[in-house]
């Protein structure tokens, strides 16, 4: 019976656990340019027949809502990530870069000539939410604006131009970031798309977008390269949906359509579980109905043809138990491979984890709350 230590064959990549690193936004980079201490990062997280997704990476200059993330549209950036993507090759891991835009969950601040951030809506994300500032102070955000009809070609490219990039920094895949409230789940969830256009309204309306952007980084860079990430049933960012279970199986209906007129799979697709936000276990004790969270991933996984990654929230305990049940092909772990970057070692050995420090997630330190962590049997070292 397989388990999360079972080999798996992800597509062309043969793993040999089935414990991915999720994508995590870091603030490491310095002017949107990947660091050394990303390589160490990363590395220290890296096993062999190993899986690692990168944090968000800008596609574009508009695409930021952090601080200090890295980009992946221009030469300097591509020739920064060689060095990180070669470092976690030695260690012998499989590493995906996700290309991420991030829409209306921005700011002013960080949009080339202080213009407006761009969506498929021109609706405020709620001030029940807050943005993070350079001066590590929080703000509400701003009023978008919505993409005209005719510009969203030019997001397209966008998407396409950075996939072929990041192959360009060896990186063997890469992941569309598709969900948590950012620009492509922004033109998915009817409870953000209010656009009279063909991009909105119906389920397959909403889902155009995604799919041209899918099919953009297809052509480019081959079908077995590319992983999509969605999160129909969250409500990050205010990306709620009144038919999360119906737009999750949209989603995977038109990629197994893609899969089958292409006759080849994506490499996965990459699902949130609700329990990841507010929809589900988050900082202010809310709790989403556990059965209907069932019920919902283990629709979307019986549902999708290829490889199922889930994430959020996952214990020892519970990505077991999603694996042997058969309700995931791997599982990503976020938080607990900040503080335990030999997690899949402790996993394992149902060792004891460390505790990450949350108010270190996103300081601009190269070391402290991000490669300072201790292995299983180290003592830790000085953090805040």
């Amino acid at each position: 019976m397989a388990d999360l230590f079972s080999p798996y064959r992800m597509g062309k990549f043969n793993l040999s656990h089935r414990v991915v690193l999720a994508p995590m936004t870091r603030c490491r980079a310095i002017n949107s340019i990947p660091q050394p201490a990303l390589a160490e990062y990363y590395t220290q997280r890296s096993t062999p027949g190993g899986f690692l997704i990168t944090e968000g990476t800008m596609i574009s200059e508009t695409a930021a809502g952090f601080p200090h993330v890295p980009g992946i549209y221009n030469e300097e950036q591509v020739q920064a990530w060689k060095s990180i993507v070669d470092a976690v090759h030695s260690k012998g891991s499989v590493i995906f870069c996700q290309l991420w835009h991030v829409g209306r969950a921005s700011s002013q601040v960080y949009q080339p000539n202080g213009a407006s951030p761009i969506s498929s809506t021109n609706v405020p994300i709620s001030k029940r939410w807050r943005i993070l500032m350079p001066d590590a102070s929080h703000c509400i955000y701003p009023k978008p604006r919505a993409l005209k009809t005719s510009e969203i070609p030019e997001i397209v490219e966008q998407y396409r131009q950075a996939a072929i990039n990041a192959i360009a920094a060896g990186f063997d895949g890469i992941e569309l970031h598709g969900a948590h409230g950012y620009l492509i789940d922004q033109f998915l969830k009817d409870g953000i798309n209010d656009r009279t256009d063909e991009y909105g309204g119906s389920i397959g309306n909403r889902c155009r977008f995604l799919m041209q952007v899918v099919r953009a980084v297809v052509e480019a860079i081959g079908v077995d390269r590319v992983g999509v990430r969605i999160s129909p049933a969250i409500d990050h960012l205010d990306a709620m949906d009144n038919d999360p279970l119906s737009l999750g199986l949209a989603v995977i209906e038109k990629l197994n359509n893609l899969q089958k007129e292409l006759g080849m799979r994506l490499t996965y697709l990459h699902v949130t579980q609700p329990r990841y936000t507010a929809y589900g276990q988050t900082e202010s004790g809310r709790h989403g109905n556990e059965d209907e969270e069932t019920h919902f991933i283990k629709t979307w996984k019986r549902t999708y043809q290829g490889t199922f990654i889930c994430s959020g929230g996952f214990t020892r305990e519970l990505g077991m138990k999603a694996i042997i049940n058969g309700d995931a092909d791997l599982v990503a772990y976020g938080r607990l491979f900040i503080s335990n970057p030999d997690l899949v070692h402790r996993l394992k050995l149902n060792a004891p984890l460390t505790k990450y420090i949350r108010k270190t997630f996103y300081t601009h330190d190269p070391v402290i709350g991000y490669t300072d962590y201790p292995f299983l049997g180290q003592s830790a070292t000085s953090r805040l």
